[in-house]
């Protein structure tokens, strides 16, 4: 593959959010915003803008990668039920918050973006379900919205053209399971958000039981730009397997944490030490997540690598969110993995029993080994639990829980090894099978309340 150089990049989805105003739609308009939409609602069928967004090779934007236009083919063209489009803006992959500067600093490029593709789907109907924790952002979405329809650009004639759309905004409850799109739809639906099993999938039955599309913020502002500015533009960025500008999340310890918009394909390094400042306080690199949680870890000596769908699976992890988790040679890759593993057993929904069994041991192990109770046998316990999760449940949750598990405890061994064989010389800690209690972090109240239910000991 070409090595791709960012120098002559020219950003589109995060242009104007450093102005002032950006997210209005007196801004948004003076710079060409919803021309594209105008031309494509008044000059192209639906059926060529779907065909469009085939040759452009857009992929989802959201975690799975899967070609959009592709999905948007997947929708029954002879049915007499309603259509929907769902945004989904439940960004709760951690190390990942792309999603948010968009609805935040320009959202009308996601509304002409999810305006394009409602028209695209024959849908007159669209949900934006909204991360419950991103009020700025709900505020944000809210006003561009109403702002939408007072400009005629929303509701029963959009734009002039005799096209209908209405669009409503949905806040969530704060549970990771929701950014699964079954799940997500469950909850949309007033319903407890747990995921469905496939097929049918949600294109011929999902919201209602009715053809539904769910697309990420990223993929849909992607939609509005490939049709201001070209397929050929689009396709020129980056692989051709999986073109396109490219929104990553980079945290961890770096200099300059933030949401960078990159090219595709852009070296995973090139990313760290030239967009984000390089490793914090001088330390050296010792391994990046470069999906969000749910991708495997790369050891710093495999970080040379594409940001891209494709070079990402070479390495046996995946481009996933987006979320790019630099980790520095300070960190105590058992005390990291304990973390993740504590935040997966607490986001099972409890459906399935390989998750809901599978998060909780996966946890209480690592727990009793980063505290000095672990036992020669625990690192290979878990590597056999984490193969035995994968592939058995409806949505893939036990996956992501799994996959940074075996890839940390194969890849870091030797600390897991030290600490059991360190032994008493961690300190002790009380298991209650969530959150970690330390000694002396209880008021004297809780603390005796604490030992009445362990039966005073």
């Amino acid at each position: 593959m070409a090595e791709i150089k960012a120098e002559k990049f020219e950003k589109v989805l995060t242009k104007y959010v450093d102005q002032e105003g950006s997210a209005s739609l007196d801004f948004y308009r003076s710079h060409g915003g919803y021309e594209a939409a105008e031309r494509v609602l008044k000059e192209l069928k639906p059926d060529e803008v779907i065909e469009t967004v085939k040759d452009s090779n857009l992929r989802g934007r959201g975690g799975a990668g899967f070609p959009c236009g592709l999905k948007w083919s997947f929708v029954p063209k002879d049915t007499d039920k309603p259509k929907y489009l769902v945004v989904n803006a439940d960004e709760s992959e951690p190390g990942t918050f792309k999603d948010r500067v968009i609805m935040e600093r320009d959202p009308h490029q996601l509304i002409e973006g999810s305006l394009i593709s409602a028209y695209a789907l024959d849908s007159h109907i669209c949900y934006i379900y909204i991360r419950g924790e991103y009020y700025d952002a709900f505020l944000a979405m809210q006003k561009a919205i109403d702002e939408a329809y007072e400009a005629g650009i929303l509701g029963e004639n959009v734009l002039g053209t005799g096209f209908r759309l209405d669009m409503t905004m949905h806040r969530g409850a704060g549970a990771y399971i929701c950014g699964e799109e079954t799940g997500l739809l469950s909850s949309l639906e007033g319903k407890r958000g747990l995921p469905k099993i496939k097929p049918p999938f949600p294109a011929v039955e999902g919201l209602f039981r009715c053809p539904t599309v769910v697309n990420n913020v990223e993929t849909l502002s992607c939609v509005t730009h490939i049709f201001d500015r070209g397929v050929d533009w689009f396709k020129s960025i980056g692989p051709p397997e999986g073109p396109g500008p490219k929104l990553l999340c980079v945290s961890g310890h770096v200099e300059r944490p933030g949401t960078y918009e990159v090219p595709m394909g852009i070296n995973l390094l090139d990313l760290v030490n030239n967009h984000a400042g390089g490793i914090w306080k001088g330390n050296k690199l010792k391994a990046i997540i470069p999906g969000g949680s749910s991708a495997k870890i790369l050891a710093a000596e495999e970080c040379d690598v594409g940001m891209d769908y494709e070079s990402l699976a070479a390495k046996d992890t995946m481009l996933g969110s987006g979320g790019v988790i630099v980790i520095d040679n300070k960190t105590d890759m058992v005390e990291a993995l304990y973390n993740l593993l504590r935040f997966y057993a607490h986001e099972s929904c409890g459906q399935c029993t390989p998750c809901r069994e599978g998060t909780g041991w996966l946890q209480k192990i690592c727990g009793r080994i980063l505290h000095g109770d672990g036992r020669p046998e625990d690192p290979d316990m878990m590597l056999d639990l984490s193969k035995k999760m994968c592939g058995r449940t409806i949505c893939v949750l036990a996956d992501a829980a799994a996959f940074p598990c075996e890839s940390i405890v194969s890849k870091f061994r030797s600390e897991f090894d030290e600490k059991i064989a360190a032994g008493d010389g961690h300190e002790r800690t009380v298991h209650l099978g969530g959150p970690l209690v330390q000694p002396g972090a209880l008021s004297a109240h809780n603390q005796e309340r604490l030992d009445e239910l362990q039966g005073g000991h």
